[in-house]
């Protein structure tokens, strides 16, 4: 099922691009929290993009992060089946071998602690404003 709404895809394009009003600094697109959060077990990825149909659950959103071992026995080699990216943002990282809903990956690292002053931080810097 593709669910379309012009309006709605339109706006978010933008804002996911930047584009327009928003009292946040430093706002960025978290693609890998998004991937976590809607789409948690790669589902969509695997439908869209075959070569990583080898990598099971929420790792599919991060193939740069896996082992070489996890990649061959998937059956992806990256720059190869699959390209390498082009930039990993900070802001990844603490999403990087998680499951979703943010609890820790067997093999990752533990989740890191939020700000308290500043709740969901992970839009924001981590330099405070002043």
């Amino acid at each position: 099922k593709v669910d379309y709404d012009v309006c709605s895809n339109y706006g978010n394009w933008l804002y996911s691009a930047g584009i327009g009003n928003d009292p946040r600094d430093n706002r960025k697109f978290n693609m890998i929290k998004q991937g976590l959060d809607y789409d948690g077990n790669g589902d969509y990825v695997r439908l869209w993009v075959p070569e990583l149909q080898g990598i099971k659950g929420a790792d599919i959103h991060t193939p740069w992060a896996l082992s070489s071992a996890a990649l061959s026995q998937a059956g992806v080699t990256l720059g190869d089946t699959y390209p390498r990216p082009v930039v990993t943002a900070p802001e990844w990282s603490r999403h990087i071998h998680q499951r979703p809903g943010g609890s820790p990956h067997p093999r990752g690292r533990r989740r890191p602690a939020q700000h308290k002053d500043r709740g969901i931080d992970f839009y924001f810097s981590r330099k405070k404003d002043a």
